[in-house]
């Protein structure tokens, strides 16, 4: 009897209006290595593809030069998903072994990762590979202070890559970055794309555990527990309650059960402005074996346990990004959990 079929990566390719990113999907479009690429892009964005178009495909779909099939969003995105997915099944379309999303400028692309996350059949079906966000390096810190969907493009982004770079100084892309810094500090920014970008697209993970421990710190990142310094002169009231990122470091070794009630109080009292929630955290019951915790919003993901810990440092590191929530509410009730597991180690 055949087992379940291994989850098929998606990937979203994010960024504001004028970020290039139709441009680059181009460019990464010719690259033999995104062959039986699935497409996907909404009613709003600028389709600029045609020099890739070579025939028509079945319904609202196009086949492009790289074996890539292109298709337009007209209603749901669950719904277009599923009938994607039936037609394969089916072998109604041309196989597809990845899915590509480009949302529109003004899309918050909480949304999609939602949809596929906390959908029972499609988040068995499809494997996050991860969310790259493109920053125009010319309007990028004027568009980061107006617009708060370019916040959230940027919080939950596992790449950030910079844009018309040679149309600015190196004062202005240093500013921007600690901009980009202030509201997802775990992850690099790129300010030149690789050469082999486009063929790793596809290889990273939102969920890094799944690949055996891989990748787990670039995942985590490097940010330690007093966050990205700030530059001289800097206002820490100037995205006032929006989002902010921040992480801490603990030495005390907690139970599942303590992580568990940590876990469901942090979706529970904070869900909606919990925007992401990355962790490794050091156990109790099983020193040797780290737990690894990652919540979107009210989307927890299963605790797992990896079968040893990735580097030498061996503490807990929490990364938060929220939205309105005081560093010092998550931070005090951790505390009070640490306080806690510290007394029950005493009693033994």
């Amino acid at each position: 009897m055949a087992g379940p079929l291994p989850p098929l990566p998606l990937v979203i390719l994010t960024g504001f209006l004028g970020a290039g990113k139709t441009t680059r999907l181009n460019r990464w479009l010719t690259d033999p290595a995104l062959a039986e690429t699935l497409v996907i892009i909404n009613e709003f964005g600028a389709v600029g593809l045609d020099h890739l178009l070579v025939e028509e495909a079945p319904g609202e779909m196009v086949l492009m030069a790289a074996g890539c099939l292109c298709c337009t969003i007209r209603g749901d995105l669950v719904a277009t998903l599923e009938d994607l997915l039936r037609r394969r099944d089916n072998q109604r379309i041309r196989p597809f072994q990845r899915i590509l999303i480009e949302t529109t400028g003004l899309a918050d692309p909480l949304p999609i990762l939602q949809s596929v996350l906390q959908h029972p059949y499609l988040s068995k079906r499809f494997g996050i590979a991860g969310l790259v966000t493109l920053v125009d390096a010319v309007h990028g810190a004027d568009t980061l202070d107006r617009h708060a969907e370019a916040r959230r493009q940027i919080a939950l982004a596992d790449r950030i890559l910079m844009t018309k770079l040679d149309l600015v100084g190196a004062e202005v892309l240093q500013d921007l970055g600690r901009a980009i810094a202030e509201f997802n500090p775990s992850v690099p920014v790129m300010k030149e794309e690789p050469a082999d970008f486009a063929a790793t697209l596809f290889t990273n993970r939102f969920e890094p555990w799944r690949e055996m421990d891989a990748g787990l710190e670039g995942w985590l990142g490097a940010a330690e527990a007093g966050g990205m310094p700030h530059p001289p002169g800097h206002d820490p009231t100037r995205h006032g309650t929006d989002i902010q990122s921040f992480s801490f470091i603990s030495e005390q070794p907690v139970r599942p059960e303590a992580l568990i009630v940590f876990q469901e109080a942090m979706r529970i009292l904070h869900g909606p402005r919990l925007l992401r929630l990355k962790g490794l955290v050091a156990m109790s019951d099983d020193p040797e074996r780290p737990a690894v915790i990652h919540h979107v919003q009210s989307v927890t993901h299963p605790l797992q346990r990896l079968a040893l810990w990735p580097g030498r440092d061996r503490r807990t590191r929490l990364v938060f990004i929220v939205q309105g929530i005081p560093r010092e509410t998550i931070e005090t009730f951790w505390a009070a959990l640490v306080r806690a597991e510290a007394g029950i180690q005493e009693t033994r």
